[in-house]
């Protein structure tokens, strides 16, 4: 190694030691484990973003059931269908949270990725939407 390779990398030492150039944020989330390839925590990101506007989705969803009245649907069934879409949303996007960190850690410790837990919330919320919603058709 040449001076002005030691002196470079030496620039990245202190104390001997390697300096964590991510933010406080990241150290304390992802104290250790190695850094994944920017390609795969972009794609983390990007599946995380989806699941927060499936999220949104949800939570307009249920502000539209209460916002507009539904004809031979009483108000509170109305009222009880709108929180039940919104919690769900809000299940939705902390799971997502969740799973984006469990993801991020797994890359940065060669281990299996975890599977998404709120898939299948989402699945049997979605399911029972539909039959609430063809019962409410049918009366």
């Amino acid at each position: 190694m040449n001076d002005d390779e030691r002196s470079a990398a030496d620039e990245h030492l202190v104390d001997g030691h390697p300096i964590d150039e991510r933010t406080a944020l990241a150290r304390r989330v992802f104290p250790d484990g190695e850094e994944p390839d920017p390609r795969f925590t972009l794609a983390n990101e990007r599946t995380f973003l989806a699941w927060t506007r499936t999220s949104l989705a949800f939570l307009a969803g249920g502000i539209a059931l209460e916002a507009v009245p539904l004809h031979g649907v009483p108000d509170w069934m109305r009222t009880l269908l709108g929180v039940f879409v919104i919690v769900v949303g809000l299940a939705i996007s902390a799971g997502a949270a969740v799973h984006w960190i469990h993801v991020e850690r797994a890359m940065r410790h060669s281990r299996a990725l975890p599977l998404p837990a709120i898939i299948p919330l989402l699945s049997a919320a979605a399911v029972l939407a539909c039959v609430i919603a063809l019962v409410i058709v049918l009366l």
